[in-house]
């Protein structure tokens, strides 16, 4: 029987997605995941009751928060994705030739489970520089002995276990595991609503005490909240917006800008023009 998704994101205002019924459903130890079968958005998953991804529109997200890093970075080798179990995040990052090693440290198997099972076109699990590992990752980057290139944030909002990723401890310790050029990214919420506000505030409070360069960049995401997104870019030096990484953008692109459907030369350069309304709230 036919029914709504509904997530509120402000008192009873929100989103709501027609179903057309249940594919998964299970409270893991951490928090309750679903995916659902929708009547226009493809395969939709849930955690906690919202809204990770669709497989309609996956991909700006995914792309985003990718690429922007790993064509900042000059060369990078090593990636770290702390969540990310969907595998959309760790698929963009292994379009970069220069990737040796992603690790994805992702909390919940569930989460892995049901990507495979519902989602099988968004994860590249059978890659072999891809390793799984079910952990959690604010303990995760504690001790790193040999460091990453680039470290990619992709948890969910600030509720349960995700409510850490957005503190000053965590982003100490992810500088402390970057190596030199060392890139992060991650998401920080919709702008829009104004319950977000603090925990972007944290974040990019956070980012600037532990980096040398940090700013938030933008996307837009129709299932999202608002549909609009923020994201954060931080680095040992690197400006994303220099002349040097628009130059490994137009050649990175030549070779595998052809699969992507959002990230482009111009959506890297014009992502980090914020409004007036959200510059206010970080600054």
């Amino acid at each position: 029987m036919p029914f709504q998704y509904l997530e509120y994101y402000n008192g009873t205002t929100g989103l709501s997605v027609g179903v057309n019924k249940v594919l998964f459903s299970e409270q893991t130890p951490f928090q309750k995941v679903e995916v659902y079968e929708t009547d226009t958005w493809g395969n939709l998953m849930t955690i906690d009751g919202m809204v990770m991804l669709s497989e309609k529109d996956e991909f700006v997200y995914h792309e985003m928060i990718a690429h922007v890093a790993c064509f900042s970075h000059p060369n990078p080798k090593r990636v770290l994705i702390i969540g990310g179990g969907d595998g959309g995040t760790a698929r963009e990052v292994l379009k970069h030739p220069s990737v040796e090693h992603v690790d994805m440290v992702e909390i919940d198997e569930a989460v892995v489970r049901a990507s495979k099972l519902h989602m099988p076109n968004v994860g590249d699990f059978s890659n072999p520089k891809l390793h799984v590992l079910y952990e959690n990752g604010l303990t995760f980057v504690d001790d790193i002995p040999n460091k990453y290139d680039v470290i990619i944030i992709d948890g969910s909002d600030p509720v349960g276990p995700a409510v850490d990723l957005f503190k000053q401890e965590f982003y100490d310790k992810c500088y402390a595991a970057l190596s030199e050029n060392g890139v992060l990214t991650g998401q920080t919420e919709s702008p829009w609503v104004p319950g977000y506000h603090e925990s972007m505030q944290s974040v990019f409070g956070a980012l600037k005490n532990a980096f040398d360069l940090s700013k938030m960049y933008l996307a837009f995401i129709p299932l999202y909240p608002t549909g609009m997104w923020s994201m954060a870019y931080a680095s040992k030096g690197i400006d994303p917006l220099s002349s040097e990484v628009i130059e490994r953008v137009q050649k990175g692109l030549a070779s595998f800008g052809s699969s992507l459907k959002y990230y482009n030369k111009d959506i890297h350069t014009a992502s980090f023009a914020l409004p007036g309304f959200v510059r206010e709230i970080i600054e």
